[in-house]
């Protein structure tokens, strides 16, 4: 079997889960932001609210919330392309996890931080966007990092809903060539030339932050 012809398919799938994962990791960063912050608030009725939609978020596997978003919204008369609604529903689930982690981030910045910027005679806005989430965002980083990598390789979930991503692609080159093995094998090595030296990235960036550069 020539892989050669086939790896502009494999190609085309790679370059759509990297959208998906583009989209889903910087939509739900800054969703899960807004859900720590909702998290961490001292008003019940913003905290518990966020609490829950972002538990629920956690709990629920990411290919039920797949679902729901393709095959359930259409009930209420919102309908989703495939491309969109995994979008969707990945974004959603980042945004549940990477609130949690952002939150211990958060909770995790000593207590003479805020002395020392209440000693300065800051505001409570003002202590919270200049020194506190500043800081609590840099303890997040290498857990954010590894959140991103693992939505990458959940993309694959796509091809659930008929998305052209990577492994629907494989999926596809497999039953023309009938060679499954070797196509799962190489769309393996394709997640892996990613992943992996992501990871790395990862463990040298929180090398470098637990020594405070």
């Amino acid at each position: 079997m020539n892989f050669v012809e086939y790896l502009p398919r494999l190609g085309a799938g790679l370059f759509v889960s990297l959208q998906l994962t583009v989209i889903s990791v910087v939509c739900g960063y800054i969703i899960g932001l807004l859900f720590a912050l909702g998290s961490s608030s001292t008003r019940r009725w913003i905290r518990w609210p966020a609490i829950t939609v972002v538990e629920i978020g956690r709990g629920i596997p990411a290919l039920v919330v797949l679902y729901m978003v393709y095959f359930g919204l259409p009930a209420f008369g919102l309908l989703l392309e495939n491309f969109a609604a995994a979008a969707a529903a990945l974004t959603f689930t980042v945004a549940a996890y990477s609130s949690e982690m952002i939150r211990g981030g958060i909770m995790s910045v000593d207590r003479g931080q805020y002395e020392a910027a209440q000693a300065l005679g800051l505001g409570a806005t003002t202590r919270f966007l200049r020194i506190i989430l500043p800081q609590g965002l840099r303890s997040s980083i290498p857990a954010l990092m590894g959140l991103a990598i693992m939505s990458f390789q959940g993309t694959s979930l796509a091809y659930s809903i008929s998305v052209n991503e990577l492994m629907s692609q494989a999926y596809q080159v497999s039953t023309i060539t009938f060679e499954y093995l070797a196509v799962y094998g190489i769309t393996g090595l394709i997640y892996a030339a990613i992943a992996v030296p992501a990871t790395w990235l990862s463990v040298l960036v929180e090398r470098k932050l637990s020594q405070g550069t």
